[in-house]
């Protein structure tokens, strides 16, 4: 599982077989394109790599941009051996076994090993904590990759003795330089390779999704094409046009890892663009959410739970809206289920939002948990029996029924909390009502400010 590289010499093992995207991997930190949040002049990584300190390191950013490059790059830098282990395919063992070779490494030639560990956030606890003693001691110097938070994934005391550097998806000017490099380059499809349509490139660049490996995979499949056509065709001249690529662009999962950052991401963006009435922006996270595999019914027990947190009272509606659309989908299934799921969506964007019902319980938690179990007032407590009647429970007790209106004042609450004032209606939809009702019936406790704390 354990692999030892020579960094320089990497390039000469490529043949003409390996991929595209391997061929053109960028062999010094000159040829490297993007992340001038890290690499720019001043920037963390640039000053580690130009002042060739040895520190741990882990890359965080998604699939295709770049993370493995930059660790044989910051490790030939700094005059270390590179040396790759996959969180998947390794264990503890070759962990240990990298270990031990860089200690005789060290004792050999006083040489540094950079432990390079692709998806660590694969490794569990246990992979995790055989490591920690190492990067401690400087006995290796760590890298790794994950394409997962590295807050959830990583233990906190290797979180704490390395650097998090994120990596973000390349620019669009970042992928047109290497797909031009790669058509140029010796090393890719130049200097006599296909000629390339300019709109062909962007629908390249665009399919990438910051994606280089996805970018240059697409475009080695491009020019196969292309090279075939024009040979069927005898055409002399070989051109990778919009067809072409469209070709080669096979139909792929929409980004969206169900497991892993991109879920929360979505989901997150899902609940905060129908949070901010935004009906279009909340479609937009649905379809995308729906086309990358998520399960309809998770969707719609977040809407469930949205009706009521973030709509409440403003619009009751909102609540019976998403448990019908969860019972159609039941119903129908997909595709057709789309329907349901979409009116819903569109409903819960557009309708007036209030989180009283979520500031309320809150409160009333709040009290429940510091004041303890105080007992309930005798005249709200049934008296089933003499004795109970003698003890004077249920004494006083007045039906609201037997009043006009079907209200009167009367004392609900322990002594303790009287005045506490949990439920405060907002002035949206439906809510409003429901506040002038209760001011007319509550006056002073609706005229009492409350703590800011309690909104906290």
């Amino acid at each position: 599982m354990q692999k030892e590289i020579d960094v320089s010499a990497s390039d000469d093992q490529t043949t003409a077989w390996t991929p595209l995207a391997e061929r053109m991997r960028p062999r010094t930190l000159d040829e490297y394109v993007g992340q001038q949040h890290i690499l720019g002049p001043g920037r963390l990584l640039r000053r580690l790599i130009e002042e060739k300190r040895p520190r741990s390191l882990i890359f965080y950013g998604p699939a295709g941009t770049g993370k493995t490059t930059l660790a044989k790059i910051y490790a030939e830098a700094i005059g270390a051996t590179f040396v790759g282990i996959s969180g998947v395919m390794s264990g503890v063992k070759d962990v240990r076994e990298a270990v031990s070779d860089a200690r005789l490494r060290s004792m050999a030639d006083n040489k540094a090993t950079v432990l390079f560990v692709d998806e660590i956030h694969r490794f569990n606890k246990a992979q995790q904590d055989a490591l920690l003693p190492y990067v401690e001691k400087g006995t290796i110097v760590l890298v790794g990759a994950t394409t997962e938070n590295p807050s959830f994934e990583i233990i906190k005391p290797l979180h704490s003795r390395a650097r998090i550097l994120e990596i973000h998806p390349l620019g669009d000017e970042d992928l047109r330089t290497l797909l031009t490099r790669a058509l140029e380059d010796e090393r890719g499809l130049g200097p006599t390779g296909p000629d390339i349509e300019p709109e062909a490139l962007n629908m390249l660049i665009a399919g990438a999704r910051g994606d280089a490996r996805l970018a240059l995979n697409t475009l080695e499949v491009a020019a196969d094409i292309a090279y075939a056509r024009a040979k069927a065709d005898r055409e002399p001249d070989v051109v990778i046009d919009v067809e072409t690529v469209r070709e080669s662009d096979q139909k792929r999962a929409v980004l969206y890892d169900r497991a892993g950052d991109e879920h929360y991401q979505v989901v997150s963006a899902f609940i905060k663009s129908m949070r901010g009435g935004d009906p279009d922006a909340s479609l937009y996270y649905l379809v995308r959410m729906l086309e990358g595999g998520e399960d309809p019914l998770f969707i719609l027990r977040r809407m469930v739970i949205f009706a009521s947190e973030d709509i409440g009272n403003a619009d009751p509606h909102a609540l019976q809206v998403a448990i019908n659309a969860t019972e159609a989908f039941r119903f129908v299934g997909m595709p057709e289920g789309v329907l349901p799921l979409t009116q819903a969506v569109t409903y819960l964007a557009s309708a007036p939002k209030s989180n009283a019902a979520l500031l309320a319980y809150g409160r009333a938690r709040k009290d429940v948990i510091s004041a303890g179990n105080i007992p309930v007032p005798r005249h709200l407590v049934n008296a089933p029996t003499p004795l109970m009647s003698e003890m004077g429970y249920g004494k006083g007790y007045r039906y609201p029924h037997d009043f006009e209106g079907n209200y009167v004042p009367q004392d609900y609450r322990p002594q303790r909390l009287q005045g506490r004032l949990y439920y405060t209606p907002s002035t949206h939809g439906k809510e409003r009502e429901i506040g002038e009702r209760l001011k007319m019936w509550h006056p002073a406790r609706y005229a009492t400010p409350q703590d800011p704390e309690d909104e906290k």
